[in-house]
């Protein structure tokens, strides 16, 4: 090929990609339309405008909240999904992140329910929320984990997890269940 061409299409490839970096990033998830018409009605003046405003966009809310198109969800409700959710890959579950501090959805202290020997020698525990986290290496520990035990579970890098129970390091975990 010849060199002029070469560097046509390298040129080419450059441009492109300054384009892409360019263009604007995806917005964050804003409110919901039903919602944002609520909001919108604080900006009428008039004082009989804005309450038939806020009748009319209460009832829209109530009808899609009945239809199941609008589904709100307090923080204690959002973090109770979080914490359900810890240890799964579900990136399309960032709204639950939504308001916390930096940090709070990386780690998690539970109870353990039920704790058990698996087929090559790892613990497997079952946590009183209803969660099954397997070691993904065999490791011994000091003291049997039993019911009541107090079990920390820390996301770590590349997709991993750390548990630890009764403040003895169990290593590497996964989540099962």
């Amino acid at each position: 090929m010849p060199k002029h061409r070469t560097i046509a299409i390298a040129l080419s490839l450059a441009a492109a990609s300054a384009v892409a970096f360019a263009a604007p990033r995806s917005k964050p998830i804003g409110e919901p339309a039903v919602v944002q018409h609520l909001l919108d009605c604080r900006k009428l003046a008039s004082d009989a405008e804005r309450l038939a405003c806020y009748d009319k966009a209460a009832a829209a809310m109530q009808s899609a909240t009945a239809s199941g198109d609008l589904v709100s969800i307090d923080r204690e409700q959002r973090r109770a999904a979080r914490r359900q959710a810890f240890g799964f890959t579900l990136p399309s579950l960032g709204f639950l992140d939504r308001g916390e501090k930096e940090g709070e959805a990386n780690h998690i202290t539970a109870t353990v329910k039920n704790a058990y020997r698996g087929a090559e020698g790892e613990w497997i525990v079952e946590l009183a929320d209803g969660a099954t986290w397997r070691q993904s290496e065999a490791q011994e520990l000091g003291r049997t984990p039993r019911p009541g035990s107090k079990v920390e579970i820390s996301r770590g890098m590349l997709g991993s997890f750390f548990m630890t129970i009764d403040g003895q390091g169990a290593g590497k975990a996964k989540r099962i269940g």
